[in-house]
């Protein structure tokens, strides 16, 4: 394997650890706002975010890195539910919470942290790769 598509390698393997990074922050995010409602009748709670994935070229190594398009709010609605009281709750006693499902956002979690743990793997191989050839070229 050429020094170059080592280099691609730690290249593609870098942006997919950064992309991983960031798909579990947006998670994290939404999970931790899961029960995050407004704070007056009528407000609209925390609205979930959805991340997307891109690729674009990188001209020095000429590999396709994965970066994050967009962060997007999700336009699924809203959950309601009847808690007279509630600081949010509308003349009805209705308040809107957020439309996070907990499973779905522990589940992406879980996929990002995997995927990351792989890229993370690419990455200790090709350092290994690497200092085997300068060690082959030494001699």
């Amino acid at each position: 394997m050429a020094m170059d598509n080592l280099s691609a390698s730690l290249a593609i393997a870098g942006s997919g650890l950064s992309a991983q990074s960031q798909r579990i922050r947006v998670a994290t995010e939404n999970l931790a706002n899961s029960e995050s409602t407004g704070k007056t009748p009528g407000a609209l709670p925390y609205t979930r975010k959805i991340l997307s994935f891109d690729q674009e070229l990188d001209a020095a190594t000429g590999a396709e890195l994965v970066t994050i398009g967009d962060v997007d709010a999700d336009r699924s609605p809203y959950r309601i539910e009847n808690i007279p009281g509630h600081p949010a709750a509308d003349a009805q006693g209705n308040v809107k919470l957020p439309n996070v499902n907990v499973l779905v956002e522990l589940a992406d979690i879980r996929e990002g942290a995997r995927s990351y743990e792989a890229n993370l793997q690419v990455l200790k191989q090709v350092r290994h790769l690497e200092t085997l050839t300068i060690d082959i070229l030494k001699v």
